[in-house]
């Protein structure tokens, strides 16, 4: 049985798919299957919108802190189903924070400014990585190519006056403390907040 919805660390999390434009050196996907206990997130196939509705409706949702789209994939690949979904959310009890975690490429992906479509949403959480254009490409090895860095520092700056939380992340230990102030910087310039998450 596939999983779709999972507990972590007092969330919800919603797997819809796993296609990624990225293949990134580090993903965690490369060395398990599962996140602490939650059954592979390896889907058999992407689940309908209703099925996640269906699912949805057997949690308590005020139990958890967010619901969060996040899995073993990019879930900008489904926006049109992270945008049903969050309504239906809200629909049913507004106090709900959703989150979207998202390698910030949803422009290159959905071939448009996708930054609206984000509205309703409490927060995107975006992979920064690296403050470094060429060395994001080598990290991420987005098959968009060289304009993916740029893509995804003009989504930030644009999603940001849709949603009222958007944060922009590396991983502690991964990059020196030079380059985490530069990421600072660029986080300060586009008026969105920069996060040093823990290395897993």
């Amino acid at each position: 049985m596939m999983t779709v919805l999972y507990a972590y660390q007092g969330n919800l999390y919603v797997n819809l798919t796993n296609r990624c434009p990225c293949r990134c050196t580090f993903c965690l996907r490369q060395t398990r299957d599962e996140m602490d206990g939650s059954g592979s997130l390896w889907l058999d196939r992407e689940p309908t919108v209703d099925e996640v509705k269906a699912g949805l409706d057997r949690h308590d949702l005020s139990k958890y802190g967010e619901v969060v789209f996040c899995g073993f994939g990019e879930p900008t690949e489904r926006l049109d189903a992270i945008v049903e979904i969050t309504r239906y959310i809200k629909e049913n009890d507004p106090s709900v924070p959703v989150r979207v975690n998202t390698n910030g490429l949803s422009d290159l992906i959905n071939g448009r400014d996708t930054a609206a479509d984000f509205a309703g949403i409490d927060a995107v959480s975006i992979s920064l990585n690296t403050p470094d254009p060429e060395e994001y490409l080598r990290l991420t090895r987005s098959k968009f190519g060289p304009g993916s860095f740029n893509a995804m520092l003009t989504f930030a700056g644009n999603v940001k006056n849709y949603v009222p939380k958007v944060t922009l992340s590396t991983v502690s230990t991964t990059i020196t403390p030079q380059e985490e102030e530069r990421c600072a910087e660029i986080c300060r310039g586009l008026g969105v907040t920069y996060r040093i998450r823990p290395f897993e």
